[in-house]
């Protein structure tokens, strides 16, 4: 028998422009008037620089002004370059490639709404017929669960920093999802055409992240269908992988034909696929369980829910279907040769689109234990946002004051009226979706995750308005990089380096700064990087007195650890 019993008044769908809406302050915030930052944002800026301001074999072999870096893949760097070239003028080279990453964002939420939507209207999803008549039509359950899934997944802590960087992992979790949209549409509608879309999803994310998880659906879906649905397994063998791979290898094969630099990115790109495996390991298991709590939060305890409570029909659609996505995602996470926070990003879809199927099963207790614990986390997050930025501002409270002026050594506050209207606004109508859900008492099916949902978007917001400075300050190379470029010829050199792909990138946008290429083998100019912590490698140590004079040392105010030193070679 199905868990699921409602009349029609539970499946009132969300109006289009509040999940628009809801989905721009989402994305907006963290996106405008900040720098690159010291993470893999600032590396996947530079290669989209690189891109926009050079020719054919920057754009074959991608890599950070002479850096090296076609490990990943290079979908996401073209789409930024592009909008570099198209937007850059008008919104500086920065912000013009934060479009592709707003768009790799809308993409992933529009196919999580629609994936859940074409699982949501199956028949094995309805709930029971009730007795006098009055359960939903297929369409409004299905759009209700969408709408569910879609605020699950805003509300995913993981997911905020990752979606909001430029850089290749947020376009994976996107196709993640898109694949996951275009394998519900093969379930349903077993067309060759459906066929295709997969294997254009499954080719894409071949490009913009490497060939392991990708091959790994694909499998995946291909043991799915062996056991339910074995009218396709000749679409998916004759038609998705095909595609997938023309699409993967229209890139390897430009690069055979043009051979960028006079050499090929195919080895080092392929050996950084086989790194992505190893065998399972006690650090892995303890990677999942430690981070993965808190990275997918709201969305595994409904999920978990979702499972238990459809377990007698285990064989539907939309249990099995990002079951599949999500058992494929958490076996790579256990063979992973790497423990990192981007790993875990493809759980997120099929995680909030299973947490969906949940929401109509839950007990009404259950729902307010929720409920009350975003009220309570997410409203004293909020406050201590406020407070501590009152003490920047004010200087009281004292202490709060001085942890913050501590961390950023040299930090001048900035008040901005715009950004505290918008983040009062905000806090106002967080406390009006709090008065409107526990005096309403919606029935409706999405009032479990709206305060989430909700809470997490007004943290995000209030960081992102009355934070930006002081964040950017401590994140931004752009102080240093004018230090050092002030200390450089105007033209006609170049600097052989040992720093870091962020750090290259920042140095080249922000201090228009000539480091070596892929051509170059002597450069009379050394720029040396020390991180304290770090075991030294050869180019960290001191160069020899006699061939190397010091020009200039500095650092961040906001990192003890980091400095630069740049030497110039004595004749």
């Amino acid at each position: 028998m199905k868990p699921v019993r409602l009349p029609a008044a539970a499946t009132n769908a969300l109006p289009r422009w509040v999940l628009f809406a809801l989905c721009l302050l989402y994305i907006l915030p963290g996106l405008i008037g900040r720098d690159p930052w010291k993470t893999d944002d600032a590396a996947g800026f530079g290669i989209m620089w690189t891109m926009a301001h050079g020719g054919l074999d920057d754009w074959l072999w991608p890599h950070i002004v002479g850096l090296p870096a076609a490990d990943k893949g290079p979908l996401a760097f073209w789409i930024g370059a592009v909008c570099i070239k198209l937007f850059g003028s008008m919104l500086g080279d920065a912000g013009a490639a934060r479009i592709a990453t707003a768009g790799f964002f809308l993409l992933g939420s529009l196919s999580v709404w629609y994936t859940t939507y074409l699982l949501g209207r199956r028949p094995e999803a309805q709930p029971l017929r009730l007795a006098f008549g009055g359960q939903p039509e297929p369409s409004d359950y299905g759009r209700t669960l969408a709408d569910g899934a879609l605020l699950i997944y805003l509300g995913c802590l993981g997911l905020l920093v990752h979606s909001h960087s430029t850089s290749a992992e947020a376009l994976q979790v996107s196709l993640v999802a898109f694949s996951l949209y275009a394998s519900a549409r093969l379930f349903e509608l077993r067309t060759w055409r459906a066929a295709a879309l997969l294997g254009l999803a499954l080719g894409l994310s071949v490009l913009a992240r490497g060939w392991v998880l990708p091959l790994a659906l694909w499998a995946g879906l291909l043991v799915l269908a062996s056991l339910r649905e074995r009218s396709l397994l000749l679409k998916l063998c004759a038609v998705v992988l095909p595609i997938a791979v023309m699409v993967a290898g229209s890139w390897i094969l430009a690069c055979r034909i043009v051979r960028p630099f006079n050499s090929s990115p195919y080895d080092a790109w392929m050996l950084w696929n086989y790194q992505q495996l190893a065998l399972p390991s006690w650090d892995n298991i303890r990677h999942l369980f430690k981070n993965g709590i808190w990275f997918a939060w709201p969305a595994w305890p409904f999920a978990g829910w979702a499972v238990y409570a459809w377990r007698r029909q285990y064989q539907a659609p939309h249990i099995t279907l990002p079951l599949s996505f999500l058992g494929i995602s958490v076996l790579l996470i256990l063979f992973s040769g790497h423990s990192e926070e981007s790993i875990l990003l493809p759980m997120l879809p099929p995680l909030a689109i299973l947490a969906a199927f949940g929401l109509p099963t839950m007990k009404r207790g259950a729902i307010n234990a929720v409920d009350w614990f975003s009220v309570m986390t997410l409203t004293t997050c909020a406050g201590f946002i406020w407070l501590g930025w009152i003490a920047k501002q004010t200087g009281w409270p004292a202490q709060l004051a001085r942890n913050a002026f501590k961390l950023a050594p040299g930090f001048k506050p900035e008040f901005s009226l715009i950004a505290c209207v918008v983040a009062a606004l905000a806090t106002a109508g967080w406390f009006v979706l709090v008065h409107w859900r526990v005096s309403r008492r919606p029935s409706v099916l999405w009032r479990a995750v709206v305060l989430s949902s909700g809470g997490v978007i007004l943290c995000w917001l209030l960081l992102t308005t009355l934070w930006m400075p002081w964040i950017n300050y401590g994140k931004s190379y752009a102080g240093v990089a004018k230090q050092l470029a002030e200390k450089l010829p105007p033209s006609q050199y170049c600097i052989d380096t040992n720093i870091g792909p962020a750090q290259r990138a920042s140095f080249a946008y922000f201090g228009h700064v000539s480091f070596a290429q892929f051509d170059n083998a002597h450069c009379d100019y050394l720029l040396l990087q020390d991180n304290n912590g770090r075991k030294p490698n050869a180019k960290t140590t001191n160069p020899p007195s006699n061939a190397w004079r010091l020009l200039w040392n500095g650092r961040r105010p906001s990192d003890r650890d980091e400095r630069f030193r740049l030497y110039q070679r004595v004749n």
